[in-house]
């Protein structure tokens, strides 16, 4: 029997993003937003969710608390720097005092994007790292429209550049409230997610299992993320299945976003491993989705680490049970569960384990992983 997924955790205590959750709740966006002290919000979104009314409705509670919205609809799947620099133009010409994202994790991360060089100028590459932005930053609320990415907990955006295709993380330390680039308040409205199509609610689920897993073993983790990694897998694990199976199922639905946003917030203290740094490469290279590309890396990571000296992921279970289970998840969703199957071909392997080892993420892996052990892991999947 599945657990209920409210109250809230009592983990979330830790997190300066202040969470609303429930049923409904995209409907106080505009008093939330008025509350912090919005006049002229730039609501960030993609066009696909418009078929579903969701940027409407946050439209329209904007406007009914009585605040100016000037939308920027132009946001794209791994948003780019062209993306960014398009909604940048639609800021200058309205002048916003407040932003808002509605959308998966590349609306949040374009709104991030569009924040950053709208109050500190320049270009995307020069914030690629940690604290590089000198000015404060807008405040952002976030309405995430998919269980995954968790980009509502984060202070960091992941934005591709347009001509390499290499993404850049770039991220600010500063708590909301002193203008960093986290959102103040994430809004967690189950509803909201229900129109997701299966694929991307698969693909989304995915990584955020993978976050799950991998926050709960990397080498900079804390007791803090360990928790909050626990919690994350403690709400996914039970939903996975059913959520896809039946997106009608409120309990299920509410179970993976606010697991999602648990995964999320675990990244903010022990960032991830050597699965992202395997499946970036995927992307960049084969056009790949994020979520099935980390998916099918997932396995193989854990059982590695797994092997050599101590179970890192004991937090969670044995390393052959979350492999296992990992490779359920995928079969439940319909993914391919090899490299070869999604046309990857083999001579490409020594390429893309030169590419994951520049990964930022597998400095942080449990055990060292160099080009060599990469291209172990990378055949293992292949």
């Amino acid at each position: 029997m599945m657990r209920k997924a409210s109250p809230l955790p009592s983990i979330l205590e830790h997190s300066p993003v202040r969470v609303v959750f429930g049923d409904g709740t995209l409907d106080r966006l505009g008093t939330l937003a008025r509350e912090e002290g919005a006049r002229h919000v730039l609501l960030v979104t993609d066009p696909g969710l418009e078929a579903a009314g969701h940027p409407q409705r946050a439209h329209g509670s904007l406007e009914e608390a009585g605040l100016t919205v000037t939308v920027f609809d132009g946001v794209k799947e791994n948003p780019t720097t062209a993306n960014v620099r398009a909604g940048l133009a639609v800021a200058f010409e309205s002048h916003p005092d407040f932003l808002v994202a509605v959308g998966g994790g590349s609306s949040m991360d374009c709104a991030k994007g569009i924040n950053l060089l709208y109050t500190n100028g320049g270009q995307m590459a020069d914030y690629w790292g940690i604290d590089k932005a000198t000015q404060p930053m807008l405040p952002l609320i976030a309405v995430p429209a998919t269980a995954g990415t968790g980009s509502e907990a984060q202070s960091f955006a992941l934005i591709s550049d347009e001509d390499t295709h290499q993404k850049m993380a770039c991220g600010d330390r500063r708590l909301p409230l002193e203008g960093g680039l986290r959102p103040r308040i994430a809004i967690l409205d189950p509803v909201v997610t229900r129109t997701q199509p299966p694929a991307v609610a698969a693909a989304a689920g995915i990584d955020a299992v993978a976050h799950a897993v991998e926050t709960s073993a990397t080498k900079a983790r804390t007791d803090i993320s360990r928790h909050f990694s626990v919690a994350a897998w403690r709400h996914i694990e039970p939903a996975f299945e059913t959520a896809l199976r039946d997106p009608s199922d409120g309990e299920a639905r509410s179970h993976m976003l606010l697991g999602a946003h648990l995964a999320g917030a675990a990244i903010e203290h022990s960032m991830l491993g050597a699965a992202h740094a395997c499946a970036n490469p995927l992307t960049a290279k084969f056009g790949i989705v994020h979520g099935r590309a980390v998916g099918i890396m997932l396995p193989h990571v854990v059982r590695y680490n797994a092997s050599v000296g101590d179970n890192p992921y004991a937090d969670l279970g044995g390393g052959e049970e979350i492999a296992g289970c990992i490779e359920g998840f995928l079969a439940a969703a319909g993914f391919p569960a090899t490299l070869s199957a999604c046309g990857v071909p083999v001579g490409a392997l020594p390429e893309l384990a030169l590419e994951a080892a520049k990964q930022w993420t597998a400095t942080f892996n449990p055990v060292p992983v160099r080009e060599s052990e990469l291209l172990e892991i990378y055949r293992s999947a292949f």
